[in-house]
């Protein structure tokens, strides 16, 4: 049964039809061949969507379109290329800080490229950077938005594998900074080997202190959104809804930039988004049952289990098989369909669930960069106006920081783990 259900669900992908779609369809007919209660469809389709963690989605999804449409991207990147100065490749460092800034806010990476992506590659273009540079830095550190809080494949990987989403959100706060570390080290060597040009801005203390006064409401933004988590005052659904409340206060009335209008586009967007990865849920969630059915967590699991009971090795394993799923599905499709098959198995092997969580979405994060599904390299060859090979190339060096984070999050379990172990004790 599982066989026939992967095999119509692969050619469905090939004749072109949407992850969603294949998902669905493959799950129906399998049910419907093998005699199985077609009312499953619908239940385990709504069951999916009753969850309370997957609120936040739309909410984190409003709260990113509503900040970009009042035009905060620009004061932040202005505000961090003062604060960086005039060293070698100063821009492309102020685009890693700036996705880092707003990726607490999005929750999402192609949330980040859509918000800052032109910004950042049309000041490196400016002065003088290689346009497929550019692009390849603006992907990779796009990367940071899904593993810092908010992220929205988190929340999604979290209602899944049963795991907190509280602590799994906080679980990638120190990743995430590993990552923005790591990047700005392969900067700082290429700004060295290739002289790299400096910024044109002029900093001064009197242009700091002005823009950072007039970003200050923007930044208080991912202050208060990880404030509210970390104090326990509020969940994943209630912080995303004070950070819509908040971002409509300061539209209105401290920038006064937000219109009905642009609440209304944001509205609209927000439905389509949510629409989009909700049916991938629900869809998912039969195709999951269906396999449930037919023990392939079970056998998966005692497969793994029989190949080593290192935790490590076992997360080696689990890696391969990300990459290479992640170059061929859209990466909460793969959540919501490998999730529950290599969970169980890893948890059972002493991977804390935290560790496996912030592994599995990173991995996957990283299949966002790669072709021939690589949505990040179709989305900023639509922004930047170029072929996707050139992205392609671009994007090449900057893989290495990527993988050394996936790998120093792989083998140290405490990177993960740590901080929400200390806060949520």
């Amino acid at each position: 049964m599982s066989l026939v259900l992967l095999l119509v669900f692969a050619v469905t992908l090939v004749l072109g039809a949407p992850i969603a779609v294949s998902l669905g369809l493959s799950s129906a007919l399998v049910i419907v061949a093998y005699g199985l209660p077609v009312n499953v469809l619908a239940q385990r389709a709504v069951n999916a969507l009753d969850s309370t963690p997957l609120l936040a989605v739309p909410l984190f999804i409003l709260a990113a379109s509503l900040l970009n449409a009042m035009g905060v991207t620009t004061h932040i990147f202005d505000l961090v290329r003062l604060m960086v100065g005039r060293i070698r490749g100063a821009v492309a460092q102020v685009s890693i800080l700036v996705s880092l800034i707003f990726s607490g806010v999005s929750g999402a990476a192609l949330a980040d490229i859509g918000a800052l992506g032109k910004i950042q590659i049309d000041q490196m273009t400016g002065q003088g950077y290689k346009k497929n540079f550019a692009a390849g830095i603006t992907i990779a550190a796009a990367t940071i938005g899904p593993i810092f809080p908010p992220s929205i494949p988190i929340i999604i990987y979290a209602s899944v594998a049963n795991v907190s989403a509280v602590q799994l959100l906080i679980a990638g706060i120190i990743p995430a900074l590993l990552i923005t570390f790591f990047l700005m080290v392969q900067v700082a060597i290429i700004a060295r080997l290739y002289d790299l040009p400096r910024d044109t801005v002029s900093p001064s203390m009197r242009a700091v202190v002005k823009k950072a006064f007039v970003s200050f409401p923007a930044l208080l933004t991912p202050v208060l959104l990880i404030g509210g988590l970390l104090s326990g005052w509020f969940g994943p659904t209630e912080v995303a809804g004070v950070t819509v409340a908040y971002a409509l206060v300061i539209g209105f009335a401290v920038y006064r930039t937000l219109t009905l209008r642009a609440v209304w586009e944001s509205l609209r967007e927000t439905v389509e988004a949510t629409a989009s990865i909700l049916f991938i849920v629900s869809t998912a969630a039969v195709f999951a049952w269906v396999l449930t059915l037919d023990r392939v967590p079970a056998k998966a699991g005692a497969l793994l289990l029989g190949l080593s009971d290192d935790p490590f090795v076992l997360l080696l394993l689990v890696n391969l098989l990300l990459l290479v799923v992640g170059m061929v599905l859209e990466s909460i499709a793969a959540i919501l369909i490998i999730a529950p098959i290599v969970a169980p198995a890893l948890h059972a092997a002493g991977v804390d669930p935290l560790q496996l969580g912030i592994v599995f979405v990173l991995n996957l994060m990283i299949g966002l960069l790669t072709p021939p599904i690589g949505m990040s390299l179709y989305m900023v060859s639509i922004v930047a106006k170029m072929p996707v090979h050139a992205v392609i190339r671009g994007v090449l060096p900057f893989l290495i920081p990527l993988f050394l984070s996936l790998l120093v999050v792989s083998a140290v379990p405490a990177i993960s783990t740590w901080l929400p172990r200390l806060l949520m004790q």
